[in-house]
């Protein structure tokens, strides 16, 4: 079994516009995914939005350099992920698609293959 990062990403300004009835329908969908998924979902949370990121750099001397804020300016940003163990990337693409940012206009998901390293 190979074990896969599912990030999704999204506008944060549409996400805090949903009614609580979108939220709600939202919240069910992520349930239904993750009913699918079953044992499947090895850990995976939603994030607070992208404005309460603290990033950190090198500052080109040695040092690091601490920055409020994402890491890069973007109209979408990672909203949550989930952490997947499947047999291959069909199955992963297979529950992916029950995720409600696959079909919403301001956002989608991206799936990463996690490294196995020894």
């Amino acid at each position: 079994m190979a074990k896969y990062l599912i990030l999704i990403y999204g506008d944060d300004q549409q996400w805090e516009a949903m009614t609580p009835e979108q939220r709600t329908a939202h919240e069910a969908a992520h349930g239904e995914f993750r009913a699918a998924a079953g044992s499947r979902v090895l850990g995976g949370h939603e994030l607070e939005l992208a404005p309460t990121a603290t990033s950190l750099r090198s500052d080109g001397a040695g040092g690091v350099t601490t920055t409020d804020g994402p890491f890069l300016e973007a109209k979408e940003a990672v909203g949550g992920y989930y952490l997947i163990e499947a047999k291959d990337l069909d199955e992963v693409l297979g529950l992916a698609a029950k995720l409600p940012e696959v079909r919403a206009a301001h956002s989608g998901v991206e799936i990463r293959p996690i490294v196995q390293n020894g």
